[in-house]
């Protein structure tokens, strides 16, 4: 048995590459679109790491997907945690729970999905701006 992917659906799929690829960082693998169906994949991956895809299935009839609280979340190590956090920042996307211990940061992406950030190895030395930063809405 081999791990494969993790699906999430996505109401604007352009919103959805601008934070999956573009903001978080993970590279297009492939993209299909099945007019037949009227739906269009996109899996991803991080860098160097295709083996854990994201499948985001975008359904061209628009549906209510509801809250998305029922899926846990995503998680990925990352190199440098602040780094990881500045740059989401930069793409407009908001840090809901900071990295205050250097460990660990929580995002959503457009449709709601929580996304985990977790420190490689040990944790970072405690840093501003994130120490100071209060968790913003629910992750």
């Amino acid at each position: 048995m081999k791990y494969l992917h993790t699906m999430v659906r996505v109401r604007d799929l352009d919103a959805s590459l601008r934070f999956y690829r573009d903001a978080l960082g993970l590279e297009v693998l492939k993209q299909r679109e099945y007019p037949q169906g009227r739906f269009t994949l996109v899996y991803l991956a991080a860098p160097g790491d295709a083996d854990a895809q994201v499948e985001l299935t975008y359904n061209w009839d628009p549906e209510d997907y509801g809250s998305a609280r029922n899926f846990g979340h995503l998680a990925y190590a990352v190199d440098d945690i602040y780094a990881a956090c500045q740059r989401l920042q930069e793409h407009g996307v908001t840090i809901n729970r900071p990295p205050r211990d250097g460990h660990m940061a929580f995002v959503r992406s457009p449709d709601q999905i929580s996304i985990e950030l977790l420190q490689k190895g040990e944790p970072l030395a405690p840093a501003e701006p994130w120490v100071s930063m209060p968790n913003v809405g629910s992750w």
